[in-house]
């Protein structure tokens, strides 16, 4: 099995990262490498990094021809939830998004008064606020991803069969890790 010490291209995308200082605000060069010694903690700080990468660059590839102004992490975390589950409480999304409800009812007042998310009573407890993406929203959601999608499908294409295979197998272990960790990654 080939080392990912000869993966140049993953190597070579780092290093140009990190001399742009995209990724320069980390203590130390990112050691993205993994060899057969590498102990799990290094493993777990190795694949957090390499995540992180990967988001930052997909965020920049779809923002890049977009018009609409940027939503912070947070906000955009809202978004997906209440693309995923709609007409949720403020109270549950806080509870899925593992966050406290004032901060979620603050996020969810910001993205009301940018149009993007419609609060209503529910009817069966008017003490209770439905929360749900505006058509604007989807609209804007769906674009972004297409513009995400396109971004990672170009990248694909400059990659080797061998890695887009690579790639294609670790899916499933990257599903399960994460099933994983929000099921166990709290216990220590």
């Amino acid at each position: 099995m080939e080392s990912w010490t000869s993966t140049v291209g993953l190597l070579g995308w780092v290093r140009y990262l990190w001399g742009r200082g995209i990724v320069g605000h980390m203590a130390a060069r990112p050691r993205l490498v993994p060899t057969a010694e590498l102990a799990d903690a290094e493993l777990a700080s190795d694949l957090v990094q390499a995540v992180r990468v990967f988001r930052g660059a997909t965020r920049r590839a779809a923002r890049r021809d977009s018009t609409a102004p940027a939503l912070t992490g947070s906000q955009l975390e809202v978004v997906r939830l209440l693309r995923d589950q709609p007409s949720i409480s403020v109270t549950e999304a806080a509870d899925a998004l593992g966050l406290v409800p004032n901060t979620v009812s603050t996020l969810v007042g910001q993205l009301v008064a940018t149009g993007l998310v419609l609060r209503t009573r529910d009817p069966a407890d008017r003490r209770v606020a439905r929360l749900e993406l505006t058509a604007h929203a989807r609209r804007r959601v769906d674009a972004w991803r297409a513009r995400r999608t396109a971004a990672v499908s170009d990248a694909l294409g400059v990659l080797s069969a061998q890695d887009r295979q690579r790639l294609q197998r670790a899916l499933p272990a990257l599903i399960r890790l994460a099933v994983g960790v929000d099921e166990h990654g709290a216990l220590r």
